[in-house]
């Protein structure tokens, strides 16, 4: 029996199709490690804004795997046993999903975004948002410009305890960050020395409650 010459095209559009799928699986994966890396304290901006997203990319990569999986498996029972499990993780993971991020709204804001005496390589950051109905604080040093600009994270209040809210983050001088927290009689003030040829701060022990 003559083999017919639909049989190689379509062999071939399966498993270029599978390819495609896993590369994308692939892009996925690369996309979480990236995002990882930025993410640390030090890491390239860009990168954490780009890719620093674990929710989107894990769908992609999960999604990605499936229709690979679903593409290349030649028997139908194998097609139905994978259609099953991914349909029972996606009833568990879509509601999971959408309560992060839920739980994650707000997005915080960025309300003080102020450079460095003399140094406008150095930036303090201050972004505002909510723990629920408690707002948060989340406090940072960006060093460096442009593509190559790092994040420190400094400290984190919670406004859940009044002593603990932050009433003020500003410069206090080229190389140390000033922040106070409470007010009157119950306010905290720490500072932050910044490394002057690097621009990397100190330890970060006792900074916030979050």
């Amino acid at each position: 029996m003559t083999e017919s010459v639909g049989e190689p095209r379509a062999e071939e559009r399966r498993i270029r199709t599978v390819r495609v799928l896993l590369g994308i699986a692939a892009v996925g994966v690369a996309a979480q490690a990236a995002g990882l890396w930025a993410a640390r304290p030090g890491g390239l901006l860009l990168v954490a804004r780009v890719a620093d997203h674990p929710l989107l990319f894990g769908w992609v990569t999960a999604g990605a795997l499936v229709a690979a999986a679903l593409a290349g498996l030649r028997r139908t029972a194998w097609r139905v046993l994978v259609g099953v499990l991914a349909g029972a993780g996606a009833l568990v993971a879509v509601p999971v999903s959408l309560m992060l991020v839920l739980f994650s709204l707000p997005w915080p804001e960025t309300t003080v975004d102020r450079a460095a005496p003399e140094r406008s390589d150095r930036r303090l950051v201050v972004e505002e948002g909510a723990d629920m109905i408690d707002p948060v604080w989340w406090v940072s040093l960006d060093t460096g410009s442009g593509l190559t600009v790092r994040r420190w994270p400094l400290a984190c209040f919670n406004g859940d305890d009044p002593g603990d809210a932050l009433t003020e983050a500003a410069w206090d001088g080229p190389h140390r960050i000033r922040l106070v927290s409470g007010e009157g009689g119950t306010a905290r003030t720490q500072y932050v020395d910044v490394d002057p040829a690097t621009g990397r701060p100190g330890p970060a022990e006792g900074r916030g409650l979050c």
